[in-house]
């Protein structure tokens, strides 16, 4: 019998080799601004584009602002400027449940070890310092990217749940995702065996995949 709860994720700092992720405050704005002027990068998220820097900096003081979701500004160690965000959002403690969400990857980010390593260190957090036995992803179902990108974290897909949601004035049919506690320590070492500097060469380019970990 699961008598105990989960823990709320907290504002703090997860540290990686690549990114440190920090709550997302708007001294992140600057960077943020400059690094996601494509309005393609907003296609499947909940706000934006913005076009209107007041727009985007109001919010960024709301998403600052909120316990769930919570975001966290992803910071390249190197140069110390905020490349994206990302939340945990839906989160149940009593059901021991949390969602990975509104992930926003400038161009400098996307498709970088950097990104996968942000990936690892939220994962990590809720599974082994909050106590969480299911991690959830979700997306547009017509987000082809997120759907490669789940699989490739190590997410199971479960399913399209449709017209599920009303975004932006359109339905969307969500396509579910998930990571049980039981899943994540193969997952991790995966994850680790990636990230380790061994597995790139010279260039930056990856030796080995991450599916080939798995």
């Amino acid at each position: 019998m699961i008598t105990d709860k989960a823990l709320l994720p907290q504002r703090i700092t997860l540290e990686g080799q690549r990114v440190t992720l920090v709550p997302l405050t708007l001294e992140h704005a600057d960077d943020l601004w400059a690094g996601t002027q494509d309005p393609a990068l907003w296609d499947y998220l909940f706000d934006g584009p913005y076009t209107d820097r007041a727009a985007f900096d109001a919010s960024i003081v709301r998403k600052s602002s909120g316990n769930d979701p919570l975001f966290y500004a992803i910071l390249d160690r190197a140069s110390g400027k905020a490349l994206g965000h990302a939340s945990y959002m839906r989160i149940e403690p009593a059901h021991k449940c949390i969602e990975v969400g509104s992930i926003l990857y400038s161009p400098a980010l996307q498709r970088t070890a950097a990104a996968t390593e942000t990936m690892y260190l939220m994962a990590r957090y809720v599974f082994e310092e909050l106590g969480y036995r299911r991690y959830e992803w979700k997306c547009n179902a017509l987000n082809e990217p997120s759907r490669r990108a789940a699989l490739r974290l190590g997410f199971t897909f479960e399913g399209v749940f449709r017209q599920h949601m009303i975004v932006k004035g359109m339905n969307r049919d969500t396509a579910w995702f998930s990571m049980l506690d039981s899943e994540w320590p193969s997952r991790k070492a995966a994850f680790e065996q990636w990230l380790a500097p061994s597995n790139f060469d010279a260039s930056g380019k990856q030796l080995r995949s991450l599916t080939d970990f798995r």
